[in-house]
């Protein structure tokens, strides 16, 4: 059977580049504007240059870059929307947006008129975003801050304030207002969770939507000029998403994104205050109220009272001193629980802000990505900061643990980025007093590659009759980008510890290719046996990683309308483990049928072949008793997801077939339920159903169900349910937010866990914790 897979799969492989040379203008618009648009392309020969450049696959960024003027005022804007303010009718609008995605280098079919002013405090950019279904064409599923790109209507700013081609810092909004930012080095190390210091109001009308946003100078990043006037790289992107058309005033190819600042225009006339040190303090005030309730949590009640606070001070453009003070993290998302089928640790994502900012320049390594194979279920980080101020639970999931105090100081300039942090946990009973430091630079080599290194160090004080002990990880890294197309990237990894036992070694090698066409990579990654950092995570330990992979895009005629990308792939994952040289697990994933729609939705379908070999010793998922022995064979996965940016959407994900010595079937779906921006529910559901999987025959459920309602994108009431029927345990979040300003936040949470006791499942434990929490930013 498997070699007729194979020859099916190379078939449909091969199929879809008999129409090569029509693959970007082939793709048919499914929403046509009637608004009339003249053929302006003739009156800027940069444009012009550029559309005729962007027809191929990969183009080069354009030596003429697009410019626009800004214009100084004196006046203080009021910021709300309506640009009915008589200075910005002093600007000149700029226009002639150009496609990204789907007919990339062809005109956009929907005009953007942008303007840009400016005074001593602030800069700011106006964009009025046409649209003939006026406001029936808006796509605005809720007011979530950091919104999924794909789902909403946005308009965004990139800025490149030094100018080096590399340093990008953007700014979006949907049509309501909401934010969505982020930082970016070169198209490739992002900070998403970054929240700027910055303004934004909108209004829709009958003939499309408005944004106008106030950014301050001080949120900006620029260099120390002896110009009085500068400019700046600058892009503007805008996303459509009724007929999911990506266009951008400055055009770039669709396989990257705008945060490939070597692809923006400029903006020119700015006259931004030197650069000088300036400060923002955001003390906190926190009561809380806490019951437990069971044998192991024990019983009781307390209340408490916590002060605390966070300081920024911006020493220049380029470094940036961060300090934390009984840092609380309150407000900050609840995991999601998570039944683990694999042989891989699972990696829950970083939710607290404090930890959030400048995670990029620390968070080097290999990032693994299961669902699209780069790099398959293999993690390598050597430093991880969920591993502070956090105690991992028999599940997977966290409690807090309190810290006293933290710094953090990062550099970034054109030549080398470099920083430090340092963190002091509290002792709780359990758990000493602990020490953290991480210590990162880099250097950036030509205009497209990096060098550099990172140390950590973690010291646990002495505790009763136990002594203190240290554990420190040293990596050295490296990026090149060989191309705009081909990238090459590794890391090599050594652990030390005071006792001899955590010396260790990994490392990493990445090749990536990328291109409208097709992307494909080869990542060789090796973990000792005895690799332990213990500020950072390794998702598995004693392996050889061997994980290559390939995909197609293709947009050809014989497409049906509807379908926008025609993705077929192949994915292998073999891991040996390192101390024998045995192959340990092997994963042939053949997808010959991955269809992305024209609206955004997409279906999948998977064939896996798969070998296990298990040895006495070995992890075993979710603990089931399955005997040592070598194990074969394949499991069917089909994946639909619908147009994410409707009132109602489903995502859907079915897996059959023999796993370990019995069979598995799995199926996951979730709904979204968005009548209005101002309201969303999404309901969710897992079920594994085992058939004598060692000796075990029976089914699991997780079950979830979320909600966001919002008076406005500054005051939302979200909550969150859970169940886990496999460790019988419920969990409860309900969170009001209120911005009262930027960056200002109210909060009143209410937490509540159930669980069976590990003695008698009778015994339940329960958590309840209400707190509210007031915080007050003030910039100086």
């Amino acid at each position: 059977m498997l070699p007729l897979l194979v020859r099916y799969c190379l078939l449909l492989a091969v199929l879809p580049f008999y129409s090569f040379a029509q693959t970007n203008l082939t793709v048919p618009n499914t929403a046509q504007s009637d608004v009339v648009r003249p053929d302006t392309t003739r009156e800027d020969p940069v444009l012009q240059e550029q559309i005729i450049t962007s027809q191929s696959v990969i183009f080069t960024p354009s030596k003429k870059r697009r410019v626009i003027q800004a214009v100084e005022i004196s006046d203080k804007l009021k910021i709300d929307g309506r640009l009915d303010e008589l200075d910005w009718q002093r600007a000149k609008p700029i226009s002639r947006f150009v496609q990204v995605d789907p007919k990339q280098g062809m005109a956009a079919n929907f005009d953007t008129d942008i303007r840009v002013l400016f005074n001593r405090h602030f800069l700011y950019i106006a964009a009025t975003n046409y649209d003939s279904l006026g406001r029936k064409g808006i796509r605005t599923p809720n007011f979530k801050r950091d919104f999924s790109a794909m789902a909403h209507d946005q308009f965004g700013v990139v800025i490149d304030g030094f100018n080096d081609q590399r340093n990008a810092m953007t700014f979006a909004t949907n049509p309501y207002g909401t934010q969505r930012d982020l930082l970016s080095f070169d198209d490739l190390l992002n900070d998403i969770d970054w929240d700027g210091f910055w303004k934004v109001r909108t209004s829709r009308t009958d003939s499309g939507w408005i944004a106008e946003m106030q950014i301050p100078w001080q949120t900006l990043r620029y260099v120390r000029s002896a110009d009085s006037t500068q400019s700046w790289g600058i892009n503007f992107f805008r996303r459509r998403r009724y007929s999911n058309e990506l266009s951008a005033w400055s055009p770039y190819p669709r396989a990257f994104t705008s945060s490939r600042v070597a692809y923006a225009g400029l903006i020119t006339g700015l006259k931004p205050p030197p650069p000088s040190p300036n400060i923002r303090i955001q003390p906190f005030v926190l009561v809380s109220d806490d019951r437990y309730n069971g044998t192991e949590v024990g019983y009781g009640q307390k209340a408490t009272l916590k002060l605390g606070g966070d300081a920024k001070w911006a020493i220049n453009p380029n470094t940036v001193l961060d300090l934390t003070l009984n840092t609380d993290f309150a407000q900050a998302d609840v995991d999601r629980q998570v039944n683990n089928l694999t042989r891989f640790s699972v990696l829950f994502p970083e939710r607290r802000a404090f930890f959030l900012e400048n995670a990029s320049l620390f968070g080097v390594g290999l990032p693994g990505n299961k669902d699209t194979g780069e790099g398959g279920s293999m993690v390598i980080q050597p430093f991880f900061s969920r591993t502070i101020g956090l105690a991992t639970l028999p599940d997977g999931t966290s409690t807090p643990v309190p810290i006293d105090a933290g710094a953090r100081l990062v550099y970034r300039s054109l030549n080398r980025n470099y920083g430090g942090m340092l963190v002091r946990q509290r002792g709780i009973p359990g758990s000493p007093t602990t020490d953290f430091f991480v210590g990162r630079y880099s250097e950036n080599v030509g205009r497209q590659n990096r060098i550099g290194g990172l140390v950590t160090l973690k010291n646990v004080h002495a505790i009763d009759s136990l002594g203190s002990r240290q554990n420190g990880t040293i990596a050295l890294d490296g990026f090149f980008r060989l191309n705009q197309t081909l990238a090459y990237s590794a890391m090599v990894m050594g652990t030390f510890d005071s006792k001899g036992s955590d010396q260790g070694a990994s490392a990493y090698s990445q090749l990536f290719y990328r291109t409208n066409q097709i992307v494909a990579w080869w990542t060789q990654s090796v973990v000792t046996r005895n690799f332990n950092p213990a500020m950072g995570f390794v998702a598995r330990t004693d392996v050889i990683a061997t994980t290559p992979g390939v995909y197609l895009v293709n947009r050809s005629k014989w497409l049906p309308k509807w379908v926008r990308n025609f993705e077929p792939g192949a994915f292998l994952e073999l891991y040996h483990k390192a101390s024998t040289g045995y192959l340990q697990e092997a994963n042939y994933n053949f997808n010959p049928i991955w269809l992305t729609f024209q609206n955004g939705g997409s279906l999948g379908l998977f064939v896996n072949p798969t070998f296990q070999r298990l040895d006495d010793g070995d992890y075993r998922p979710l603990g089931l008793p399955i005997a040592s022995g070598k194990y074969r064979y394949t499991r069917y996965q089909l994946m639909f997801s619908s147009d994410p940016s409707k009132k109602v959407s489903f995502q859907l994900n079915g897996e059959t077939g023999r796993y370990y010595d019995g069979t598995l079937n799995y199926a996951r779906g979730s709904m979204v339920l968005a009548p209005i921006p101002h309201m969303a529910f999404t309901v969710s559901g897992e079920l594994n159903d085992f058939r004598n999987v060692g000796q075990y025959t029976g089914t699991i459920g997780l079950y979830s169900v979320e909600s966001r309602m919002a008076v406005n994108p500054r005051l939302q009431l979200i909550s969150f349910f859970q169940r886990n029927t496999f460790t019988d345990k419920n969990i409860w979040n309900i969170r009001l937010a209120w911005e009262f300003q930027p960056l200002s936040f109210l909060y009143i949470v209410y937490n509540n866990g159930t669980y069976a006791g590990s003695i008698r499942a009778t015994d339940r434990q329960q958590e309840q914790h209400t707190i509210g929490k007031l915080s007050y930013l003030k910039q100086f």
